[in-house]
């Protein structure tokens, strides 16, 4: 025993408390080096990170035209709306049928570029709509053929059982002929 100020005694530090000590430490450092591996293992490999953004070049693109791209293994959407396009998407802002309510202003970053993730969002069949000779609804969009879902030239929904507007990605546009998804 050892006499410390203020009249307490405490006992000196042993070897065996030591050794404890040092083996739960090296023991602890021991498991996380052995479980370090099996969690990185779980990060994205390069070919899948390669796939989280990508840049499309808009040049090809022609007023009224609409092409598909890869993102993330799914399609999106882009199209170069017309001018009356995009008076009849704003047109509709106030429309009653609007399943899901969303001014066409806050679907896009430019009124002239609608960029959305063409997966239908009642069970996730990719809509007709971006050829030339694909049927498309009555409200200028896309038509799923498989449950019937009709969206509008903003890409919100306004028949069927989709419940919400075609999802929007994250994008930006890096300049007025190019943009950036993800």
């Amino acid at each position: 025993m050892i006499a410390v100020p203020g009249g307490v005694t405490a006992e000196p530090v042993k070897r065996r408390d030591f050794l404890l000590i040092a083996t739960g430490a090296v023991a602890t450092v021991g498991a996380a080096l052995a479980v370090w591996p099996l969690i990185d293992n779980m990060n994205p490999d390069a070919s899948v990170l390669s796939f989280s953004s990508i840049d499309v070049d808009l040049r090809p693109v022609a007023v009224g035209q609409r092409i598909a791209v890869r993102w993330r293994g799914g399609p999106v959407f882009i199209a170069r709306r017309t001018a009356a396009e995009i008076e009849r998407a704003q047109a509709d802002d106030t429309s009653p049928g609007l399943i899901d309510p969303a001014t066409d202003a806050s679907r896009v970053k430019n009124p002239e570029w609608l960029i959305v993730i063409g997966v239908c969002t009642h069970l996730g069949c990719i809509p007709l709509g971006q050829a030339p000779q694909d049927p498309r609804s009555e409200y200028g969009g896309w038509f799923c053929p498989c449950h019937g879902s009709k969206y509008d030239i903003s890409g919100r929904v306004r028949q069927g059982p989709a419940p919400r507007n075609l999802e929007l990605p994250p994008y930006q546009f890096r300049n007025a002929s190019a943009v950036l998804i993800g």
